[in-house]
């Protein structure tokens, strides 16, 4: 319109509201190339505060790299190199890391995650070597504000994970991730995060008996999400003894795979990851 108000001409404080509801990719190749303003608000920490690398790509093939290398004029991209200016840009302010689905994240990478991100709330972490995951538990200990914790598969030291999480972080509310649900991992979850609220093991191999352990053991869930796994069928013992429970799902959960092998005993080829 003419005589109206020029976006570029707009306060910083305005600019930064908007820019903070962008995703990670408008903010690194879109905004910071269309005026002086734009590119100084977008280095606002504020629109840096929730990073989800999940809805990119990051193979050197890739759209979004090529045209990053483009931009900025770059030989090399690494998700390594990527995440580590995300997080600069919010000096220190992350509240939500979400990593990369398609390729994989090294323990160096969530190392710097650890170190860099104090203020963590929601976490979601990549699958990482299975020599490297005894690690996880002190990495994630560092994070006292975090609420919930979002993990691709079961890691093996998930139990250390608990006790460490139980220990430090003390608004935890919230755990998702799936494999096979053993005895063990009940009693941790139990024990170390007897407070949680939401708890989500769709996919997962977890039989009757240490399902029910859980909804006993966990008397302040409000939502237990285990859609899609083998071990339990949903009968009247079930719902009766989760019915206090506010959101139960449990859809396309069955007791047998769909060969008919009964899965009394945890089976690689009962669960898609552990």
């Amino acid at each position: 319109m003419a005589g109206g108000r020029r976006w570029e001409a707009m306060g910083l404080d305005c600019l930064v509201n908007i820019f903070q509801r962008l995703g990670i990719e408008d903010l690194a190749l879109g905004v910071p190339f269309a005026c002086k303003s734009w590119y100084r608000a977008s280095l606002d920490p504020i629109c840096w505060r929730v990073l989800n690398f999940q809805a990119l790509d990051f193979m050197p093939w890739s759209n979004f790299s090529k045209r990053f290398m483009r931009q900025y004029s770059l030989q090399h991209f690494s998700f390594s190199g990527f995440m580590k200016l995300a997080i600069d840009r919010s000096h220190g302010g992350v509240v939500e890391l979400r990593f990369p689905l398609l390729i994989g994240a090294s323990l160096r990478d969530l190392v710097h995650a650890s170190n860099m991100c104090p203020r963590l709330k929601i976490a979601v972490l990549p699958k990482i070597m299975l020599e490297d995951e005894e690690h996880i538990p002190e990495l994630v200990g560092k994070w006292k504000d975090l609420e919930r914790l979002e993990m691709e598969s079961k890691p093996s030291s998930f139990s250390e994970i608990a006790t460490q999480v139980g220990l430090n972080c003390k608004s935890f509310t919230g755990l998702r991730m799936f494999g096979a649900i053993k005895k063990e991992d009940v009693l941790a979850i139990t024990k170390s995060l007897p407070k949680i609220r939401n708890l989500c093991l769709s996919g997962s191999y977890l039989c009757k008996k240490e399902l029910l352990a859980m909804v006993d053991g966990c008397k302040e869930l409000e939502k237990l999400i285990v859609n899609d796994c083998i071990g339990f069928e949903a009968d009247e013992e079930v719902l009766k003894r989760a019915s206090a429970i506010t959101t139960f799902e449990h859809e396309g959960s069955k007791l047998y795979d769909d060969f008919g092998y009964d899965t009394d005993e945890c089976d690689l080829h009962h669960v898609r990851v552990i």
